[in-house]
């Protein structure tokens, strides 16, 4: 095999791998993506209307309160981290506070 073959055969076979990661990491973790009527894009959306800066920290999770499965975003701005939750049903704000030490 001729150095460029074996160059181009590296760049297509790190090209097949990347894409098997990011649709392995785009996977649901679990079935709660199912039941969500709201998507994560969405919801993030939703999220950083209610307080503009950087998601930080992004989950999905069965919680008390709303429909019971709210998308739940620590957001970060100059001003400090915010957890700002979002019923993954309705999409309607649960929780717009400032995040406690508490690092869960």
């Amino acid at each position: 095999m001729t150095m460029r073959k074996s160059y181009l055969a590296s760049i297509v076979f790190g090209l097949t791998l990347t894409g098997a990661m990011l649709q392995a990491y785009a996977a649901p973790k679990s079935g709660l993506d199912a039941q969500a009527t709201v998507k994560m894009p969405e919801a993030r959306s939703i999220a950083l209307k209610a307080y503009p800066g950087k998601i930080v920290k992004e989950e999905l999770e069965k919680e008390s309160g709303g429909s019971g499965l709210r998308y739940t975003f620590d957001i970060q701005s100059d001003a400090g981290t915010h957890e700002v939750g979002v019923d993954a049903k309705d999409g309607k704000i649960l929780e717009n506070s400032v995040e406690g030490t508490d690092k869960d």
